[in-house]
This record gives structure tokens, C-alpha cells and sequence, in this order.
């Protein structure tokens, strides 16, 4: 059958959407089309051995056998001297749709439904099509339309299976796009699907030439089954003797009942075709597959099966799914990736020829090729690929080529069969710009690849060659003339195509932590008394607030006691504190809290008191104005002991942060000493200051969290990382912070090395083409015209 044929007996078939028209939404034409086509290609199929079924359907109610028994005799009658093979579905009525009468139609046609077998009868349960029925009756059109389809010849002797599917497909093509504001959700645009399934059958010469091969397909997020029926289409145009088997798995139900349908016309065991979360329930959990293709969806999360994924990447790492490591909750798209990889068949040597193995075919947006920073999961779940060699080839795809979404996509190709030549490469394509305008828009879908587009990026694909960048013959973007024009536009970035190749491990890089140290200024002031008074936050500014209205009226005896006024504290903190949560509401109506603040404040009145009285002598002068902690630490906790006071952590931690500020001009501060020798490059330091204590030792300084910074580090496997990491930081960070440092303790937690490991693929940067901006003269002379218009609009106005 031509394109031309199919698609006629497509636009004959959707001709029932006249009948529709005016009672039905355009969204609704496909599910009463597509159940009904299903319906009468189903009955044409059984036609030959229908009196053989009905006579057997007879016989075997008689023997009172479980469903399954019943189903597996009557099965076999379905065989006939041409297909003595049988069918994988029967129906028992002696009824079909030419003699449902008009009369009793409605509950002539729900009986006939009823007596199909269990999968086909399933089907028709999730196009919920008893309901349609049900408003089609209402309408009075049942009878039109069973009427329709009933002198519709779908017949094998006139409609090959293959043609059959070609059929349904463009059916299920055209509901797709008169329902567009969902059709993302159920269906990948036909241009994608035939990029993606060239891209991961054409590595394969056996399944495109071996007569009677054998090959499996999986789609984990199947919606109507696109990317099954192209795999099978593009193996079958080659090699139609090949046979191909689909797998499949969806959570929509209407898609998932479109898929099954779509199945059972191509002659495909529909059992194979599951419901339910491919991600918190693999209905194949044992099963692996020659080629998998998937368009899972953008950027959904995955919080309301987090308990099941998080289970099994804890209990079963590696021997699971997810062992690589988990994404962020927000996006799953590199979950369905994972269960992918955990599906390619194993590969085996024969006489060193690699035979089996899988290939992966998956769109996914830009998120996956970047986001998260070494260590988190999206960084493992790279670097398990890169690094067990899985990915083959990005492909950056146009924008606006989906119905629900313009944003940038990409092709992912993994294989674990890689050729000799591919190893430890990975290529990057930009065929961004490799697509034309649609003459008419389909929700967000804009732009369309065409065959010279695919066969470009294939030929590239094919051929692993590098392609500097070279211009593609494609119309510039028509630019909106409303306005005022500038007399020397920006030139538009040229429209172009490429190919690059790496090392996986160009991507990977080893992230070291910089350090620097603690510098502080110390000075025990009255303002910073006075700050004790209140507690840290989130209780300072509120405390401040009670302090100032409602204070005047305490005595020792009644500091901080709020009972009176405790409804008046509530309005104000309900009007202006808000953020303060019941439990913190309540501390600060305890006077509890007002006591300890307030004896802290005392015993730091008596610190300075005591400092003051030492004003001249060493102890005094250097502790009440310092630009070195370490002797300020030796002073004050010398005072503490003369004056028998005794802070406890937390009020140490507020009496610090009160009298202490960071200053870069101040001297460092110390840790503690080592025991190791001087090595400034990983923090250990010979002391130069003046403290005794710390002298002729070799010490830590305490890290400035807020100077804390990472550097990534390129990946280098025939360079020792110590002698990788040390070269960067001699030559990007000592010349620029003196004082700095490596932090020795944060390391990789699989290779243990300092640096903790990442990857991340940044795709634009490799293709990124500069465009130097105008010149400012230009940009000048702009804006004196622009201001010279409106100051003639301004004249107008005021005259």
C-alpha cells in the first residue's frame, strides 16, 4: 500500500467525523473513530473462522471451565487451513455490526463487546468505549455510525496487517493533533520518532538483511505505541521476512488501550503490552531487549513513588534499576534512562565476535545533560554511563518540536555493543537548525524535520566523522517590521550543522574544595553587650520589638514575664513577624529565654569591667581591641578563670559572635597544631606570628566558610590525580589567593582520591558560534533617532 493509499483509506475512515460534528468536540472524534475502527478490522479478521468459534463457544460453555481454559480452546478454533497458526483473540457472538439492527443497537453492540476474548475486550474497556456508546445513542447516531464501519472493507484480503497498522497509525496521527492541547502526552511526533528509530536500527546489519531474524522492542513510556510501530515499520521496509516483537508498559489508560490496539491490527501478542508505572512497577522485570525507544515525559517529578524508587536503589543498588544513584525529585527523566540501561541484553563473545547486546534510542530535554554538581545523582548517573562506555551520540534536535512544549530537546543513542572504532568516544551532533516551518501549527509544534533533515544527521551519525561547522541551506527567520527599524540590525547568528567527537572522560572533571582561613577582629564593646540582650535569630528581631514596647515596666523580679500581655505580643507578631512558627511564639513568651540572655550579658559587663581595670598591662590592651584571635582566645579565657565565670557552648558561641568580626586585615586563625610537616598546599603551615603558644609548630587555620570555593578540574587518566590537582591549583589559584589551600578530606567516595568526581556534557558550549555585537557608534546613532522621534511625538502632544 502507498502512502497515498493508506492515508486515503485514513481520511475515508475519519469521514465519521461528519457524522460528529456539532455533537461531539473535536478531542472526542478519535475515541469513538478509533474503538470502531479496531472493532470492524477485529470482526474482518475473525470473519473465516467465526461459525468454527461460535459452534466451539457452544460446546465449551457446557463444560463449565475456568475463563482461562475456556480461552485457550477456543483460541485453537480460531485456526484455519490459512493461518494454521490461529489468532491471539476470538469473539463467540454470532452477531456483527451489519446485523445489530437499529432497534436494540446500543445493547446488541455492548453484548458483541463482551464476547471477545479477554485482551481484545480490554481494550475496549479503556477507550471507555461503552460510555461513547452510550452518548453516541443519545445522539441518535449510533446506527450511522456502526452503519459507517459496518460497509468499511477492512479485510486482510484488502488490508495486509502492515497496512492495517499504517492505517491506524495515521488515525491515531490525526487525534493526536485535533486533540493537541494533550497530545504530548500520549504521542511523539512522527519526524522524531523516524530520526530517533534510523539513529538505533542502523548500527544492526543482520536484522536489516538475515532472512527470519529475530528482534526485540521496548518502549517503557509507549502512549499509542508511535515508537513501536516505526521500529517495526523501519525494520519491515528493509527486511520484511525479519520478525519483530513489541514490548511495552503506559500509565494513561486511553493511551495505553491505542498501544494494545494498534498491536493486536499488526498481529503482535497484545499480552506483552502492560498498564501501570513503568518506574514503580516493571510489569517485564525479567525481560531484556535487542532496541529500546522512549520519549518519557519533561521534567516530571516523581514524589508520589519516591518510597518505591528510593527502596529499591537502597536495597538492591547495582542488581536494581537505579544503583547509579537518583535525580533530583522534581525531574524523573534520567529514572527512565536508568531502567533503559538495566533492559539492554547482555552481550557475549563468540569466537571474539560480540553478538547480542542492546541499543537505547531515549528524547530528553536539555536537564539531564548538566544539572547537578559533582556527587549528586545526576552527576553518578553520567558518570556510570561514561564511564561503563553506554553512550554513543547526543543529537541536539530543533526547538518546537513537540505539541506541549517548544523547549531544546536532544536524542540520547547508548549501546553496550559499541564498534572498535567508537570506543571511549562520544559524539555530539547539533542539528539544531536542521528543520523547516510548518505551514500551520499544531499546539507548540512549529517545525518539522524533513527526510534530507534525518538522512543528514544519520549520514553523520553513520559515517562518526567530525563536521566543522557548515551552513544549512534554511530561510532566515522572518523578523516582525512593526516599529521603528535599526539602521544596522544585529546580525543573526548563521544557521549551521555539526559534528563533534570526544573522550568519555573529557567530560568528567574532579571538583577540590578551596579553603582560606578564619581571619577575626575581636573588641568587647557596649554595643556588643548590649546585643546579648536578645537572642539569635529568628528570635533577634522580635525580642528587639518586646523589648522596646512593653519593657519600661519590668523590675528584677518581673524581667521578661509576658503572661499579662501576651495577647497583645500575639496581634503584633501575627501582624509584622509572621514567619515565627507556634513553638517559637511560645519560647519567646517563656521568660526563660529573657534570663539567659540577660545573664549573659551580665557576665560579659563583668568581662569588660575586668578589662577595663587591667587597661595598660598586656592582658587589657591586647583583648579589648585585637587584629589576632588566637592571643584574644589566650586572654579572655585567662579573664574567665580570674573572675570565675564559665561560658557554656552556646553561650561561648553568642559571647564570639558578639565581639568578633571578620577582617582580611587581620591575622589568621589557628586550629590546632599537627603533627605532620609543613605542606601549604594541603594546610598544614609553619606558624609566623607572635602567639607563644603556637610557635615553632606546625598548624591548621580555621576555614572561612564564606571564602570557601570549588574548582573543577578537568579529567586527565594518563596524569596522577595529585599531580593533576596540584598543577591547577599552582597555576589558576596560588597566583591570585596566596593564603589558600586544598581541603584533603573531601574526597571520592568510589576511587577515594581528593576531589570528588563529576560529569556533566555542556552541549551548547562546544557549539556555541561568537557574534560580536555591534559596534557602540551604531548603537548611538539608534538611540538619537529613537530620542529625536519621540521628542517630535512629545511636540505633537503639547501642541
Amino acid at each position: 500500500m502507498t502512502n497515498n493509499n493508506f492515508s486515503q483509506t485514513a481520511a475515508f475512515i475519519w469521514s465519521v467525523a461528519d457524522l460528529l460534528r456539532g455533537d461531539f468536540k473535536q478531542s472526542q472524534y478519535g475515541r469513538v473513530i478509533l474503538p470502531f475502527t479496531l472493532l470492524r478490522r477485529l470482526e474482518c479478521v475473525l470473519s473465516e473462522s467465526k461459525d468454527a468459534v461460535v459452534a466451539q463457544a457452544e460446546e465449551v460453555k457446557a463444560m463449565n471451565l475456568p475463563e482461562e481454559a475456556q480461552e485457550k480452546m477456543l483460541l485453537r478454533a480460531t485456526q484455519t487451513e490459512k493461518n494454521k497458526g490461529g489468532l491471539s483473540f476470538f469473539n463467540t457472538s454470532p452477531m456483527n455490526l451489519g446485523k445489530m439492527g437499529q432497534s436494540d443497537i446500543k445493547d446488541n453492540l455492548e453484548n458483541y463487546i463482551q464476547c471477545f476474548s479477554k485482551d481484545a475486550r480490554e481494550i475496549f474497556e479503556h477507550f471507555k468505549f461503552d460510555e461513547f456508546v452510550g452518548l453516541l445513542d443519545d445522539a441518535n447516531l449510533l446506527y450511522k455510525v456502526v452503519e459507517k464501519f459496518s460497509n468499511t472493507d477492512l479485510s486482510p484480503k484488502a488490508i495486509s496487517n502492515h497496512d492495517m497498522g499504517l492505517v491506524f497509525e495515521e488515525l491515531i496521527r490525526r487525534f493526536a493533533e485535533s486533540s493537541n492541547e494533550t497530545a504530548g502526552e500520549h504521542f511523539t511526533p512522527r519526524d522524531i520518532v523516524r530520526l530517533t528509530t534510523s539513529l538505533v536500527f542502523m548500527e544492526d546489519d543482520d536484522a536489516l538483511t538475515k532472512e527470519g531474524i529475530i528482534r526485540t522492542i521496548y518502549d517503557p513510556t509507549a502512549g499509542t505505541g508511535g515508537f513501536l510501530s516505526s521500529g517495526m515499520e523501519y525494520v519491515h521496509e528493509l527486511n520484511p521476512k525479519a520478525v519483530m516483537r513489541a514490548f511495552g508498559q503506559e500509565l494513561n489508560p486511553e493511551s495505553y488501550a491505542i498501544c494494545k490496539a494498534d498491536m493486536l491490527i499488526k498481529g503482535q501478542d497484545v499480552s506483552r503490552i502492560k498498564l501501570g508505572n513503568t518506574l514503580s512497577n516493571d510489569q517485564l522485570p525479567i525481560d531484556q531487549f535487542d532496541y529500546m525507544l522512549s520519549n518519557p515525559p519533561f521534567g516530571v517529578d516523581w514524589k508520589k513513588i519516591e518510597g518505591d524508587i528510593k527502596n529499591e536503589h537502597i536495597l538492591k543498588g547495582f542488581d536494581g534499576r537505579f544503583g547509579a544513584g537518583l535525580p533530583r525529585v522534581s525531574d524523573g527523566s534520567l529514572l527512565f534512562l536508568m531502567h533503559l540501561i538495566s533492559k539492554m541484553r547482555d552481550t557475549s563473545s563468540v569466537d571474539g565476535n560480540i553478538s547480542d547486546g542492546g541499543r537505547i534510542g531515549i528524547i530528553l530535554n536539555g536537564s539531564p545533560l548538566f544539572t547537578g554538581g559533582a556527587g549528586s545523582g545526576e552527576s553518578e548517573i553520567r558518570r556510570h554511563i561514561l564511564e561503563a562506555d553506554l553512550l554513543e551520540a547526543i543529537i541536539a534536535l530543533p526547538t518546537d518540536m513537540f505539541y506541549n512544549t517548544g523547549i531544546a530537546t536532544y536524542v540520547w543513542v547508548l549501546s553496550n555493543k559499541k564498534d572498535a572504532g567508537r570506543k571511549g568516544k562520544v559524539q555530539l551532533i547539533d542539528g539544531s537548525n536542521l528543520c523547516g516551518k510548518m505551514r500551520k501549527s499544531l499546539g507548540s509544534k512549529r517545525n518539522l524535520m524533513s527526510d534530507d533533515d534525518i538522512k543528514t544527521i544519520t549520514r553523520a551519525f553513520g559515517n562518526f566523522e567530525v563536521i566543522d561547522a557548515r551552513l544549512v541551506d534554511k530561510p532566515v527567520e522572518e523578523k516582525s517590521n512593526r516599529g521603528r527599524q535599526s539602521t544596522t540590525p544585529k546580525t543573526e547568528a548563521p544557521k549551521t550543522f555539526a559534528s563533534k567527537i570526544f573522550n568519555t572522560y573529557e567530560f568528567g572533571y574532579r571538583r577540590i574544595t578551596v579553603e582560606r582561613p578564619l581571619r577575626l577582629s575581636s573588641q568587647i564593646t557596649d554595643e556588643a553587650i548590649e546585643s546579648l540582650r536578645f537572642a539569635p535569630k529568628p528570635y533577634n528581631s522580635i525580642m528587639q520589638r518586646i523589648y522596646q514596647d512593653f519593657s519600661s515596666s519590668w523590675t528584677d523580679e518581673t524581667y521578661g514575664q509576658l503572661s499579662e500581655v501576651e495577647s497583645e505580643i500575639r496581634q503584633l507578631i501575627k501582624a509584622e513577624f509572621s514567619e515565627l512558627k507556634e513553638k517559637q511564639i511560645k519560647d519567646v513568651l517563656d521568660s526563660k529565654i529573657w534570663l539567659f540572655q540577660k545573664a549573659l550579658m551580665e557576665k560579659v559587663q563583668k568581662l569588660q569591667t575586668y578589662f577595663d581595670e587591667k587597661e595598660g598591662d598586656i592582658l587589657g590592651g591586647k583583648a579589648n581591641r585585637s587584629d589576632d584571635f588566637n592571643q584574644f582566645d589566650i586572654d579572655y579565657n585567662k579573664a574567665l578563670k580570674a573572675i570565675d565565670i564559665k561560658f557554656d557552648a552556646k553561650e561561648k558561641k553568642q559571647f564570639l559572635d558578639a565581639v568578633t568580626n571578620k577582617n582580611p586585615g587581620a591575622e589568621r586563625v589557628v586550629d590546632k597544631a599537627l603533627k605532620t610537616g609543613a605542606d601549604e598546599l594541603y594546610g598544614a603551615f609553619e606558624y609566623q606570628g607572635d602567639v607563644t603558644k603556637w610557635q615553632n609548630k606546625v598548624v591548621s587555620f580555621k576555614q572561612d566558610g564564606d571564602l570557601r570555593d570549588n574548582e573543577n578540574v578537568t579529567l586527565d587518566p594518563s596524569v596522577i590525580t595529585s599531580d593533576l590537582i596540584e598543577t591547577y591549583f599552582k597555576k589558576e589559584v596560588a597566583p591570585h589567593v596566596a593564603d589558600a589551600w586544598i581541603n584533603a578530606t573531601k574526597r571520592d567516595e568510589k576511587d577515594g582520591e581528593i576531589g570528588v568526581v563529576g560529569y556533566e556534557i555542556p552541549f551548547n558550549r562546544h557549539f556555541y558560534v561568537y557574534q560580536p555585537p555591534r559596534a557602540l557608534e551604531t548603537i548611538d546613532e539608534d538611540l538619537d533617532l529613537v530620542s529625536a522621534d519621540i521628542m517630535k511625538l512629545l511636540q505633537e502632544v503639547h501642541s
